[in-house]
């Protein structure tokens, strides 16, 4: 057996040789039976048609010189006696019979009479079938006999001193099936051990022909599979559509890129998570570098410092925590986000409402900044989505407009009827962004070079997209180096009926 065959599953291979064995043994007894009994028809079809005047014969040669029946209106039994003998002498196969007008067996020297026991009878619809059909057809009648039995025969009509009847040959007597049963029988044991022996050796040599073609393609895709296995992820099968299980060899080639894709993506969250992690590491550092020296400072110059100086420390210190706890909670949630934990709960909401409560939340900030913030919208407009996680979006989206935009600028959000959607518009003056970081500004906490330094955008742009993501929906910057930036969205507008 080659290596590639030794790929396949034992067991299939048995399975399919024993279906292959079954098939063989079930086509040569069906052969065999239905040869036996066609031939069997063929020849009592053909000794019927030999012997279809074999009646008439009867009649015509015997019946002329004497009368079957005596003056009594018994059977003459001498002359049936001599007629049977003269038949038997030619053909010892044959059973004569004399019926009456009703099928009644008037005499027949196979047949036991008892005047105590009642006469048997012969159906007449075969015999009147055959003579209307001249012995043409195939017809088979009783079997004195053997009641219950039909067999070939041959028939004809008389009507003799005034009585009416039919004279009724069996061409296959009850010796004749006998002989003929047990030769036809040895004939077919050697007829089927001999086509037995011709049918394994021809069924081998087309066995191993026809496994070795119809496991070809199973043994390409196991191959394939086991080159899959032991590492090389670039294995697949060519020409899947052109195989005999096509729906296999697809599968498997979907499920191997499927694999390999998420090998890959897994790759790149992989590193990702890194930068991720770097990133943030190093913007934690700053803050917690910051409060250890201030603290550091109160504890060496508790005595000596004013107490305005240690105010002015404090405050410090609780600056850097509340940055401190903001980056730890950005970083938490957007863990949360993209590991897909959190699923949206959409509701009719009035985005109105949210963004007036938004903006009276962030104007005391961006009055320390000196810049205007404003809601510019015509009605009350309501949406479909989740409010918590679109007030958290509009958070960190008004959030990083005030961040980036310089004293005496201008912030606004703005809600307009988009056809079945409600946009919302960010736009701030500030000193936007260059074309060619636009494309990463909602990477995870992506770092581009800014005034000379690394700045990043945080977490908080990353966090929207993936927040835009749940609800099916895109958001969009547009920008322009000192000129401000806008970020857009569209949420789905909720009709009130």
């Amino acid at each position: 057996m080659s290596k590639s065959e030794k790929t396949l599953t034992p067991k299939l291979v048995k399975k399919l040789w024993l279906a292959f064995i079954l098939l063989v043994v079930l086509m040569g007894a069906s052969y065999m039976l239905i040869t036996n009994h066609f031939a069997g028809k063929h020849y009592e079809e053909t000794t019927q048609r030999l012997n279809s005047e074999v009646a008439n014969h009867v009649i015509a040669e015997k019946f002329k010189d004497a009368s079957p029946f005596l003056e009594d209106g018994s059977v003459n039994k001498p002359l049936f006696g001599d007629l049977m003998h003269d038949m038997m002498a030619v053909n010892q196969g044959i059973e004569v019979y004399l019926l009456d007008d009703a099928g009644v067996i008037l005499y027949s020297v196979v047949l036991v009479h008892d005047e105590n026991t009642p006469a048997k009878q012969v159906s007449l619809a075969p015999i009147k079938s055959f003579i209307a059909q001249k012995g043409g057809k195939y017809i088979v009648g009783d079997d004195p006999r053997n009641p219950g039995e039909q067999k070939i025969f041959s028939a004809a009509p008389y009507a003799v001193d005034g009585r009416e009847g039919y004279i009724y040959i069996i061409l296959a007597s009850t010796n004749f099936q006998a002989v003929s049963d047990t030769l036809m029988g040895q004939y077919f044991a050697k007829l089927g051990i001999g086509a037995t022996l011709l049918t394994s050796l021809f069924s081998i040599i087309i066995g191993l022909l026809a496994i070795w073609f119809l496991t070809k393609n199973l043994r390409l895709i196991t191959n394939t599979v086991r080159r899959f296995q032991e590492g090389d992820l670039g294995a697949r099968i060519e020409n899947s559509n052109d195989s005999d299980i096509a729906i296999f060899a697809n599968s498997f080639n979907e499920m191997a890129d499927t694999i390999t894709g998420n090998m890959d993506k897994m790759q790149s969250v992989d590193l990702l998570r890194r930068e991720l992690i770097a990133n943030v590491s190093h913007d934690l550092r700053t803050p917690l570098a910051i409060l250890k020296g201030y603290i550091e400072t109160l504890q060496m110059k508790r005595d000596s410092l004013s107490e305005s100086e240690k105010q002015e420390y404090l405050q410090i210190t609780h600056d850097n925590v509340d940055k401190l706890s903001s980056l730890i909670n950005q970083l938490f949630e957007y863990s949360k986000l993209e590991a897909e934990q959190v699923t949206p709960v959409k509701e009719p909401f009035s985005i109105t409402e949210l963004s007036y409560d938004l903006i009276a939340k962030f104007k005391v900030l961006a009055e320390q900044k000196q810049i205007r913030l404003e809601l510019d919208t015509q009605e009350n407009s309501m949406v479909f989505a989740d409010v918590s996680l679109v007030e958290r979006a509009l958070q960190n989206l008004i959030e990083n407009a005030i961040k980036y935009t310089e004293p005496n600028g201008k912030v606004t959000l703005s809600l307009s009827q988009k056809g079945k959607n409600i946009e919302i518009n960010i736009t701030d003056t500030g000193t936007g962004i260059p074309v060619n970081e636009q494309p990463f500004i909602f990477d995870r906490y992506k770092q581009v070079d800014k005034s000379a330094k690394k700045q990043g955008y945080g977490l908080g742009l990353a966090i929207v997209k993936k927040i835009m993501d749940l609800h099916d929906t895109t958001i969009t910057v547009l920008s322009k180096p000192k000129e401000g930036s806008s970020f857009i969205f569209n949420l789905p507008a909720y009709q009130v009926s």
